[in-house]
C-alpha cells in the first residue's frame, strides 16, 4: 500500500506562483508594440535603439501615419536573434 503526503502550503505557493507568472505573459502581450513599448520591452532609450538595431534591414517596423507600429512577435524573434550576433567583452 502506498502513502503520499502532500504540503499543501507549498502547493498552494506553486499555483499562486504559476498564475501570476501566467498573467504577467497575458499583461504584457501585445499585438503590437509602439516606440514607447518598444523601448519598455527592451528597457533600451530610443537613442540607443536607432543607434544599434532600428535601421537593420530584419527589424520588423512598420510606419502607419506618424507612428511607428512593431509586431510583437516578430520583434521578440528578431531581438533574441541580434542580442546572439553581439559580440560578448
Amino acid at each position: 500500500m502506498f502513502s503520499i503526503q502532500v504540503n499543501e502550503e507549498q502547493i498552494k505557493q506553486l499555483c499562486i506562483q504559476k498564475i501570476e507568472e501566467k498573467l504577467n505573459e497575458a499583461r504584457d502581450s501585445y499585438t503590437f508594440w509602439d516606440m514607447k513599448e518598444l523601448c519598455r520591452q527592451t528597457n533600451m532609450s530610443l537613442n540607443f535603439i536607432k543607434e544599434t538595431f532600428f535601421y537593420d534591414e530584419r527589424f520588423p517596423k512598420y510606419r502607419v501615419g506618424k507612428k511607428w507600429l512593431f509586431p510583437e512577435k516578430q520583434c521578440k524573434e528578431f531581438l533574441l536573434k541580434w542580442l546572439s550576433e553581439q559580440p560578448r567583452n
